[in-house]
């Protein structure tokens, strides 16, 4: 029997699969826990929309993500933070946090990335802390 599994299933395959199974354990297992439906003519068209979908939001967020990277290429980010005055001692006070840094972005240049994205990279330049800006399909950008 073939079925199109909701949710990965070890062996079988992953979420959105059409896979071969066993009658006995389509009928007393995969279909009554909801583990996968019954592959009809509707059940395969509902899932080639959703494929569709997603490669649509998938693009449509690369697209965006490659705008931010080259807008971001082209910033001088610049943030202001307390810090030790003497030159043996000049630590800065607390951090400055990838939320900070993101809203920055927005009120300095009107770009608007989620803090999740932004990953920190520390350099050994003393007050100088720069964090990549990560982005769909590896394109990364360095924000100073």
């Amino acid at each position: 029997m073939q079925v199109i599994l909701k949710e990965d299933l070890k062996g079988y395959g992953k979420k959105e699969d059409m896979v071969n199974v066993s009658d006995g354990y389509a009928r007393n297992f995969l279909l009554p826990r909801g583990i996968a439906v019954e592959a009809s003519k509707s059940n395969m068209n509902i899932m080639r929309t959703r494929k569709e979908a997603e490669r649509t939001r998938k693009d449509r967020e690369h697209s965006y993500a490659e705008l931010n990277a080259e807008k971001l290429a082209q910033i001088n980010l610049v943030m202001k933070g307390k810090c030790g005055s003497s030159e043996t001692n000049s630590r800065l006070f607390g951090s400055i946090t990838s939320k900070d840094i993101s809203a920055e972005l927005k009120a300095q240049h009107h770009i608007d990335i989620d803090k999740k994205k932004i990953v920190e990279e520390k350099i050994g330049l003393q007050f100088t802390n720069q964090r990549a800006i990560e982005k769909n399909e590896g394109f990364n950008r360095n924000a100073e």
